[in-house]
């Protein structure tokens, strides 16, 4: 019953030497505008609602406000175009600021990359609550945290399918906002089109009044502190860049296509939300968005008879804008494992969050993206000030090291373009600088040093993880030492395999001192008793290879190079050897298969694999390093096939076995 289960509720693996496979999971730039551009049309949500408010009684400054808001999303989207186009293959701020600026900086930039992703899942399902929240009770909010857990499990279950399944699902709910939205914005600009020159009368005045009040220092003051409170607003831009792995080719084309498309319906809808507050006079109402506040005003009041269209109106919009924010998390749930899986590959994380499911989805990222989203939620109780508080930092950290790097690789170039890339990126480095210099002053006490610190920690973490992992390697590397002594000349013809004679199965990965050693060990654990080896070797699909089939066919040649160099190291030694592969994403269900269909030809065969012992067994040595070997001895085992884990120590000296002639 499990495996029907978890096919129902995943759906059936993929085949990763397929052609029509990579087609059929990329995203059109339509597609890929609802899975990733909704990250920041949706911010439209809680961006300008911030903004707004933070501009308390000068509310005159809405119209200057709406106007650096759209120049921002411009300037800002305008160089990550650019970005796109210099790093075609994806990464966003991780890759920029790691090759730009080094990986120290990358690491940094990765690390708040992924806080904000959870932060990203966290803020746009508590935002989309708050949005349905808002025309129900009061006393109904008690089940808001109830409604939110809900949502992130059912959008965990989606991207476990696949990303283009949870897109499609999702893409009528995109479209819903966007035709709610354009009629409040033509609808509510439309009704003052004629008192523009009272408006314009009033801003004036406005303006005039906080001169003389609070002078023209004290008046840019609250300018800028409504700009930073703001910055939200453009929060979900870098996801396209971070997207590009999925993207249908051309992939540039198609990112840079849906980067345009963002940036004009974001700049748009901030923008025209802003406006719109003003000229209805908007004012905050405990219990309820700004949105909410504004749509009363717009189209409350609608009737038809005795039937009250605009309340109807309302509710659409608002759920509109609610499941439009729960489609915004899918930002969070594509790209963060995403990111995680480049910082896995770079072994600043655990490995294991490289690979792929069945499903070529990076499943161990999505639990994990998901499983923190709802702990943020609960540390927090879902309030969207504090969670907006710690949101807006990161994404600002990541912005700012993306465009120092492009802007100083410019400085270092010459030739065509570079007044334009300077121009472009130093422009959007100063923007990032100033607005994440204003979110650090205004929001750090208010409860932005949690960000701060859980970044810092990650960080940290990453730092003593990709230690971890280079010690191993220099351990590792004393394997290699054993190379030297190997035997150069072979038999002029190698012995032929018998397959009713005693056989070693050993699974090896590529070759090198480990496998060199697996190798020597049952020679000297069994001396001249087995006539024939086998190497297996399982070339596994991760996130860093899954980009067409041209990588699965290079992996397959590494595969094969690997064995045909231990197949030849055991006829030096005069044994008879042969080898078998497999492709695929999941190292167990592969190697069983594999291992049964030799133990099928073999009927004396014994299986070996090797498994890096500690002495000083550590919690997170389990969660660093894999337990592949003992998951497929038990499956081996329990499929009548006799396995044995060889335990590799690496600090030991290595010694080279006697071989036996009998052994032929």
């Amino acid at each position: 019953m499990l495996p029907r289960l978890k096919r129902i509720l995943y759906g059936r693996p993929r085949d990763v030497e397929s052609p029509s496979t990579y087609h059929s999971i990329s995203l059109i730039a339509l597609l890929a505008w609802v899975g990733l551009g909704a990250d920041g049309l949706s911010s439209s949500a809680y961006g300008p609602d911030e903004a707004f408010r933070a501009l308390g009684q000068h509310t005159y400054l809405a119209i200057a406000l709406a106007v650096a808001t759209t120049i921002t999303v411009v300037v800002i989207s305008i160089a990550y175009s650019q970005i796109i186009k210099r790093f075609p293959f994806g990464g966003g701020g991780y890759i920029v600021a790691s090759e730009l600026l080094g990986p120290r900086w990358g690491v940094v930039s990765g690390s708040a990359l992924l806080v904000d992703y959870v932060l990203t899942i966290s803020v746009s399902i508590a935002s989309g609550a708050d949005q349905v929240f808002s025309v129900l009770p009061l006393e109904a909010a008690r089940l808001k945290l109830i409604l939110e857990g809900a949502v992130i499990f059912i959008l965990i279950l989606l991207n476990l399918r696949g990303v283009k399944e949870s897109v499609t699902v999702l893409a009528p709910i995109f479209g819903l906002f966007l035709l709610t939205h354009a009629v409040l914005l033509v609808g509510g600009i439309g009704m003052h089109v004629h008192q523009i020159p009272a408006v314009a009368s009033g801003v004036q005045h406005g303006f005039q009044s906080g001169l003389s009040t609070l002078g023209l220092v004290g008046m840019f003051g609250v300018f800028l502190r409504a700009y930073s409170m703001g910055a939200g607003t453009y929060t979900g831009i870098e996801a396209v860049s971070n997207g590009l792995q999925i993207m249908r080719e051309p992939k540039v084309q198609t990112a840079r296509r849906t980067m345009t498309l963002m940036a004009i319906s974001l700049a748009v809808t901030a923008g025209g939300l802003l406006v719109l507050y003003l000229l209805f006079d908007a004012r905050p109402v405990v219990g309820k968005t700004m949105n909410a506040v504004l749509l009363d005003a717009f189209a409350g009041r609608w009737t038809i008879g005795r039937y009250h269209i605009g309340y109807g109106y309302v509710v659409l919009t608002l759920a509109a804008e609610a499941a439009l924010l729960f489609v915004a998390a899918q930002a969070g749930f594509i790209d963060g494992p995403r990111v995680m899986s480049s910082m896995a590959t770079d072994s600043w994380l655990p490995h294991r969050f490289a690979q792929l499911s069945s499903r070529l989805t990076i499943s161990n990222g999505v639990f994990l993206m998901g499983g923190a989203a709802i702990a943020t939620l609960l540390y927090t109780r879902g309030n969207l000030v504090a969670l907006v508080t710690m949101y807006s930092i990161n994404v600002f950290v990541t912005f700012s090291l993306s465009q120092l790097g492009m802007f100083r690789m410019w400085l270092r170039q010459r030739g065509e373009g570079r007044r334009r890339g300077l121009g472009v990126h130093g422009l959007a480095l100063a923007l990032c600088a100033g607005i994440l210099t204003g979110i650090i002053y205004e929001k750090f006490a208010l409860g932005g040093w949690v960000t701060v610190a859980v970044t810092s920690a990650v960080v940290i973490g990453c730092f003593m993880i990709r230690g971890h992992y280079q010690q191993v390697q220099r351990n590792l590397e004393r394997l290699n030492s054993i190379m030297e002594a190997l035997p150069t000349t072979a038999a002029a013809t190698p012995p032929r395999i018998n397959p009713k004679r005693p056989t070693a199965v050993l699974l090896v990965g590529g070759y090198g001192g480990m496998g060199v050693h697996a190798l020597l060990t049952i020679q000297r654990l069994f001396p001249g008793h087995f006539a024939n080896i086998i190497f297996v070797s399982i070339g596994v699909i991760d996130a860093a290879t899954m980009k067409g089939v041209q990588e699965v066919d290079r992996l397959r040649e590494q595969t094969q190079a690997s064995l045909r160099s231990y197949v030849d190291l055991a006829h030096r030694f005069g044994l008879a050897a042969e080898s078998r592969m497999a492709i695929g994403t999941d190292v167990l269900d592969e190697g069983e298969e594999l291992c049964s269909a030799i133990a099928a030809e073999f009927p004396r065969a014994l299986f070996f694999l090797g498994k890096l012992i500690f002495e000083r067994e550590r919690f997170f040595h389990r969660i660093l390093h894999n337990e592949t070997a003992y998951q497929l001895q038990r499956r081996l085992q329990f499929a009548g096939l006799n396995a044995m884990v060889l335990s590799v120590r690496v600090l030991e000296p290595i010694e080279m076995p006697q071989f036996s002639s009998d052994a032929a």
